[in-house]
């Protein structure tokens, strides 16, 4: 059986994971936008309700991931609020201009989110060099990676995503995540020899997490 964080862009899909098995959340809004940061209030009622840990994104808009001073600004703040509202870990992931991970502005989030743990997204997969990318990821103190290994979805990343998690031998968790269901989770799994998974469970092209899909994913 494998650990499983669903994406949830919504309160009420938070809800479905948390009855259905899952093992984490990962909290953010726009869904079209592939997911940004989700709204203070929206944080606070829903951390109230449920007692499995609540991982938050930190991305203040879609598009690319590298980003103002201001905007910049805007992430620090946001944390920091959001820190208050005792959830357990923050999401997020700044590239420079040449798609390289950005180690001074990220390490600044995560030294602002201690103790908390910091997962580094799917900016991963934008990110030149797999395994240079990987290094410079463990060394601004991330504990996860959400990856697809750095192509389009699982599938077509099961191979990189061995590689990763061969090479970060226990460095750092490589979650699993980007086209991911119940139908393919245990070929990537067996491929990839990954713990942690992850999906947003829907199934019906919707914005609510499918709880049988939840249900399924946990115990395939």
């Amino acid at each position: 059986m494998s650990k499983i964080e669903i994406a949830c862009f919504n309160p009420e899909s938070a809800i479905i994971a948390f009855e259905n098995g899952a093992d984490r959340i990962e909290l953010c809004d726009g869904l079209s936008e592939g997911g940004t940061t989700p709204n203070f209030e929206t944080a606070k009622q829903l951390r109230e309700k449920i007692n499995i840990p609540i991982f938050v994104m930190i991305r203040p808009r879609g598009g690319d991931f590298t980003y103002s001073d201001a905007e910049f600004e805007q992430m620090k703040n946001e944390l920091i609020q959001l820190k208050s509202l005792n959830v357990d870990g923050f999401v997020f992931g700044i590239l420079d201009k040449n798609d390289e991970v950005n180690i001074e502005q990220n390490r600044t989030l995560v030294e602002l989110a201690n103790p908390l743990q910091c997962t580094f997204h799917r900016a991963f997969d934008r990110a030149k060099d797999l395994e240079k990318s990987l290094e410079k990821v463990i060394d601004c103190g991330f504990k996860t990676i959400l990856t697809s290994g750095q192509k389009p979805n699982v599938s077509e990343g099961k191979e990189n995503l061995k590689k990763l998690v061969e090479l970060s031998n226990r460095r750092i968790e490589i979650l699993v995540g980007g086209g991911l269901r119940s139908t393919n989770i245990e070929e990537i799994r067996g491929v990839t020899k990954a713990e942690y998974f992850h999906s947003s469970a829907i199934t019906d092209g919707g914005v609510l997490a499918n709880a049988d899909e939840v249900v399924a994913l946990k115990n395939r």
